[in-house]
């Protein structure tokens, strides 16, 4: 017999992944410890693990999926080749229509940059801006926002604090797709319009551990270089030199159900509460729902409510414990509307959470 985390190891599916398909019915271990609910396989069960893995990697349905496995041991594979080839000429049509339509935006976006005026794609942050801030407060946005900064390498722009520099205000933001975190911390001495530079992580993390005490630090932003002093200490660095997204077009709206939660009681309660999968059976997902008492259930597997939002739990972890309160606002709209973590007593820093699609 094999435990759950030998056959994750040696089959190349997470420990999670196995769960989502015992749960399933695809891949029911053979025994089951009573007590401790782990999970054993037999031998022959880690080769059944393996073609899932496979099956998996190539993003076969999960409905094909079950007829494969059940057919692959059998006497008769004209079933399983006509699956597989089934689902190959689905993989290929669907790439083709892709590289139409990539073609097709690829063409509207060389016309929609020819068609821009030069004169406003000066590049942000290029005259010179300065500005002073507290050091606690800049310190407290970043913190805010750290980490929903993203670590994929095809998207630099997306690797690094984005400085939005308006009025008296500079808001921090950060996103990875996924999740969006947003923080303001307030500014003296800028004059002029907006100013925006994206600040990478490493730089980032730099301005942070310089931002420590009461006195103020000063940052600077000119021809694409990006400093902080603080007293006789300084960093600086070059911004990325991409266009950040327009975060503002995804700031929410409001007018969702709020609860006013208390951190640590929550948190137990993501920890020890009910579980569920999206459908690649990968991530751990946390179903919520917020009751006519102001309180957040979360919904159990096999409850059908309109108002469950599905969220990645680990995610929501993160989300919490940057929200630097013990306690916190949660708003719930729509199933297909983000979940935003709010500070009761600071309106302009909050994180963004992207609902997850959960297998049907």
């Amino acid at each position: 017999m094999r435990s759950i985390g030998e056959v994750a190891r040696e089959s190349g599916l997470g420990v999670s992944a196995l769960r989502f398909y015992d749960r399933a019915g695809v891949l029911v271990p053979a025994w089951v410890d009573p007590v401790s609910g782990y999970r054993w396989y037999t031998d022959g069960q880690l080769d059944e693990a393996r073609l899932l893995a496979r099956l998996r990697r190539a993003g076969m349905p999960l409905a094909d999926i079950r007829l494969v496995t059940a057919g692959w041991s059998g006497a008769d594979s004209d079933l399983v080749r006509h699956l597989l080839d089934a689902h190959l000429r689905r993989l290929e049509q669907g790439l083709s229509r892709a590289r139409e339509e990539f073609s097709a935006l690829r063409s509207l976006l060389a016309s929609r940059e020819n068609s821009m005026d030069t004169t406003t794609t000066t590049a942000i942050g290029s005259a010179g801006t300065q500005v002073t801030l507290a050091a606690r407060g800049l310190a407290d946005a970043l913190d805010a926002v750290r980490f929903a900064v993203s670590a994929d390498r095809e998207l630099p722009v997306l690797g690094g604090v984005l400085f939005d520099i308006e009025g008296d205000g500079l808001r921090a933001v950060a996103t990875d797709r996924y999740r969006m975190a947003v923080a303001r911390v307030a500014v003296t001495g800028h004059e002029g319009g907006r100013t925006q530079v994206v600040v990478p992580a490493a730089l980032a993390d730099a301005m942070r551990a310089l931002s420590v005490g009461d006195a103020p630090v000063r940052l600077a932003v000119e021809d694409g270089r990006v400093s902080l002093e603080a007293g006789d200490r300084q960093t600086a660095g070059r911004a990325v030199e991409h266009d950040f997204p327009d975060y503002r077009r995804l700031l929410p709206p409001g007018g969702g159900r709020r609860a006013l939660v208390d951190v640590a009681a929550f948190r137990k309660s993501l920890e020890d509460g009910p579980v569920r999968f999206d459908e690649t059976g990968e991530h751990e997902l946390s179903v919520l729902r917020v009751a006519d008492d102001g309180a957040v259930n979360l919904c159990p597997e096999g409850e059908s409510d309109a108002e469950c939002v599905a969220v990645n739990r680990a995610y929501l972890l993160d989300a919490l414990a940057a929200g630097g309160r013990d306690r916190l606002v949660l708003e719930l709209a729509a199933p297909t509307a983000p979940v935003t973590i709010r500070r009761p007593d600071d309106e302009g820093t909050f994180s963004l959470l992207m609902p997850v699609r959960l297998e049907d």
